[in-house]
């Protein structure tokens, strides 16, 4: 079965197309991708992924939310026993801001200018068997 993720957009953040090329990288390199759509609530984006059974969650900020959105997130996983669920992020997010959402249990943040190589094969070898590419 191959590895499945979620890609988010939450908040009031209406700019999807960093996501929307980061899901379909993904999915290219032959990993299952949900993509959630704009405007999701962090209980939303961790509903999805449980009931999908994901392995991860890719969360796209650009609206300055960041730090409240992912603590939501990440409460919304413990509070569903999901935890084992990976959680990785990208979009505008200063290095200052980095420590805290690792602090979190986010397990990386993507740049911009991040190359999608780089974060299919983090994802590759960070939350499902590494993906040759193609």
């Amino acid at each position: 079965m191959p590895t499945r993720i979620v890609v988010a957009k939450p908040g009031l953040d209406g700019h999807d197309r960093g996501a929307k090329v980061v899901a379909r990288a993904l999915r290219d390199a032959g990993f299952e991708v949900i993509y959630t759509g704009l405007h999701q609530t962090p209980a939303q984006i961790v509903d999805t992924a449980v009931q999908e059974d994901a392995d991860a969650i890719g969360v796209s900020v650009l609206s300055g939310a960041h730090l409240v959105l992912f603590e939501e997130i990440m409460g919304q996983l413990r509070a569903k026993d999901a935890t084992d669920i990976v959680v990785f992020g990208g979009g505008i997010i200063p290095e200052a801001d980095i420590p805290a959402l690792t602090d979190m249990g986010v397990a990386r943040v993507f740049g911009p200018g991040t190359t999608m190589h780089d974060i299919v094969d983090w994802v590759g070898a960070h939350v499902g068997l590494p993906v040759p590419h193609q």
